[in-house]
């Protein structure tokens, strides 16, 4: 029976992979009715995670439609333009400390038409600081202090003993760390030279690629406004996660959780922007942001329920075959994130599904910590929004996917900068926990 419910899970996600974009939750949907129809009783869906997603986005996609994100790409735009044969290396750490700030990846979508463009005029292979740019913006959301996954690892880990200020503490720097030496990695062991690569020179020779040249972007007059008050929002959900923490115990008998203080104050974020940037509701709806937060709502809801119905289905069978490995080599339970992420296609999912078993099998805190950031192996299937996205804004086309899936200039940087963001983790959280 395993063996035929893996084949659905994976038919569903090859399903969703060729419908593409939000086609993916759909599938998972489909597998999840597959699975019940053989006698699978249907796994928990993360509606926590994904409200989390929906208030953050409310009020990103308000920053979006006051000018604020016009005015971080204006920002991000003049730093890697002082800086252009460093772009490999800039790249990622722009998309990481969007992503920290943000809680979601799809804010680093902004960046990267520039990351593309900065790369074209300096004759590097865009598809060197995009694939680290993308994965940076992924592994970020593990260390994020307004992510649904970070939010979720610091409600289980409470109860061992790992505040949420600890595990920031771990996860922030080692993920830093592991993100600026695999762009050192990449720069040092990859050619970059794009004039070298044959389908660039096709493109070129067809009039298929285009410069912007130096443009200047508009940014409204509200747009810094928009994004000091969001912002404020984000401090404000870090304070009242540090207060609240029983581990710290500044405050006994918090008035709500941290979920829920996040859902008040990202929504609350939204209202002041909208009310004091003058920004029409109607256009919010409209915006790219939105569309693109309200997509991996769908895509988390479909197959990350497809993932948990798999994984509660079968908690017998993992336990038994994996339990006695990941006591013995604990480094195993990265390895069982990594590929699960896959499947579930969210961070926070993966985390939910599998962190409660890892637990029950006993494995020490720092283990359960450092291995956190492996579920950010959603790059692995080349499905993820900002990894398509990333492939269709590179004109030139060294940012393509292979013939055989796998092979994609994503998986390389990813598997490095996860590998190095558990070592670190390991190292600093041993100190630190």
């Amino acid at each position: 029976m395993v063996i035929i419910e893996l084949i659905i899970v994976f038919a569903a996600i090859f399903l969703g992979a060729r419908l593409g974009g939000v086609g993916i939750g759909f599938a998972g949907g489909l597998g999840v009715l597959a699975l019940a129809l053989i006698g699978v009783k249907p796994g928990t869906i993360p509606f926590d995670v994904i409200s989390i997603v929906m208030a953050v986005i409310a009020a990103i996609s308000a920053m979006q439609v006051a000018g604020g994100m016009d005015f971080l790409v204006l920002q991000t735009e003049k730093l890697l333009r002082r800086n252009p044969r460093h772009i490999t290396i800039l790249a990622p750490i722009v998309t990481y400390c969007l992503t920290v700030l943000a809680g979601t990846g799809n804010i680093s979508l902004s960046a990267l038409p520039v990351i593309a463009e900065v790369s074209k005029e300096q004759g590097i292979k865009p598809s060197r600081p995009l694939s680290t740019a993308v994965v940076a913006a992924q592994i970020a959301i593990t260390a994020s202090p307004i992510s649904a996954a970070v939010v979720y690892m610091s409600s289980v880990m409470e109860g061992h003993g790992v505040s949420y200020l600890h595990l920031l503490m771990v996860l922030i720097p080692s993920t830093l760390c592991a993100i600026i030496l695999t762009s050192i990695f990449v720069s040092l062991c990859f050619d970059s030279k794009l004039s070298d690569d044959p389908t660039y020179q096709k493109r070129f020779k067809e009039g298929l690629i285009s410069l912007r040249g130096n443009k200047i972007l508009e940014v409204r007059p509200r747009a810094k406004a928009s994004v000091c008050i969001f912002l404020l929002g984000v401090l404000s959900v870090v304070a009242y996660a540090v207060i609240s923490s029983p581990s710290i115990g500044l405050v006994t008998t918090p008035p709500m959780t941290t979920n829920s203080a996040i859902l008040i104050i990202m929504l609350s974020v939204a209202t002041l922007i909208t009310l004091l940037c003058k920004v029409d509701t109607d256009l919010i709806l409209s915006s790219g942001t939105f569309k693109a937060g309200m997509s991996a709502c769908i895509c988390i809801l479909g197959v990350a329920w497809l993932g948990d119905t798999f994984v509660q289905a079968n908690l017998g069978w993992i336990k038994d075959t994996a339990g006695d490995m990941i006591q013995a080599h604990p480094w195993l339970l990265a390895v069982i994130f990594f590929f699960s992420s896959a499947l579930l296609y969210s961070q926070a999912a993966t985390a939910k599904a599998l962190m409660p078993l890892a637990l029950a099998l006993n494995v020490s805190p720092l283990t359960a910590v450092a291995s956190f950031s492996a579920v950010s192996g959603l790059f692995i299937l080349p499905t993820y929004p900002t990894l398509v996205a990333a492939v269709q804004m590179d004109d030139t086309g060294t940012t393509r996917i292979g013939k055989f899936v796998f092979n994609h200039p994503f998986f390389i940087p990813g598997t490095v900068a996860i590998i190095l963001s558990v070592i670190f983790s390991f190292a600093l959280g041993s100190i630190i926990l």
